[in-house]
Formats: C-alpha cells, sequence, structure tokens
C-alpha cells in the first residue's frame, strides 16, 4: 500500500519560510518523480513544483521560480520544500504526488499516480 504523508504546514505570516515534507512508503521511491501540487480556498488544484527521481532535474511554476525549493533525499523516501518569502497568495493545502521515472517530468497532474492527502499552508499579510 503506497503513502504519502505531508507535515511541516502551518500559519506563518507574509515574508515567512516554511519548509514542507513528504514521506513516502510502499514503493520503490527512487523510481518515482515527485511533485508538489496546492490547492487555495475557491481554486482548483496548481502545480508547484517537480523533481526527477534522481534528484537531478527539477520544474517550478512560474508563480513560485525563486521562492521555492524542492529537493529530496531517496535514502530518506523524503522530498521536501522549500518555501521563502511566503505570499498571502500562496495560502492552499500543499500536496505531494509520485510518478514513474518512465514519464517525464512535467506539471499535469494527470500524469501522477500517487496522492497524499496534503497539508495546509496559510500565510497572513
Amino acid at each position: 500500500q503506497v503513502q504519502l504523508v505531508e507535515s511541516g504546514g502551518g500559519l506563518v505570516q507574509a515574508g515567512d519560510s516554511l519548509r514542507l515534507s513528504c514521506a513516502a512508503s510502499g514503493l520503490t521511491f527512487s523510481t518515482y518523480n515527485l511533485g508538489w501540487f496546492r490547492q487555495g480556498p475557491g481554486n482548483g488544484r496548481e502545480f508547484v513544483a517537480a523533481i526527477t527521481s534522481s534528484g537531478g532535474s527539477t520544474l517550478y511554476s512560474d508563480s513560485v521560480k525563486g521562492r521555492f525549493t524542492i529537493s529530496r533525499v531517496n535514502a530518506k523516501n523524503t522530498v521536501y520544500l522549500q518555501m521563502n518569502s511566503l505570499k498571502a497568495e500562496d495560502t492552499a493545502v500543499y500536496s505531494c504526488a509520485a510518478n514513474p521515472q518512465a514519464y517525464p517530468l512535467n506539471s499535469d497532474p494527470t500524469f501522477y499516480y500517487y496522492w497524499g492527502q496534503g497539508t495546509q499552508v496559510t500565510v497572513s499579510s
């Protein structure tokens, strides 16, 4: 049974930083690309960032590029999202997702097989 469990969300002020973690189990972690997505109040699911199975390549949405950093430690079956200079518009439920490395790195959620339940990030202005 595959599980992706996010943690690290919370309530912060604009300009603060947070680091989200996503711990995976039940899959061969090093053979999956990982992505972070978010869904804000009244909004659809939005791509945030993705990283290849080896960690050698990353992809970011324009809205977070330069502020967020995705990384992974395969030995710990964990992917991270370091979020700096947070803005009120970053408020959302953040979820991690996994897709097999055979697929190219991409922002399309339909390519992702497994999803976590999400962690709430609230940024007050």
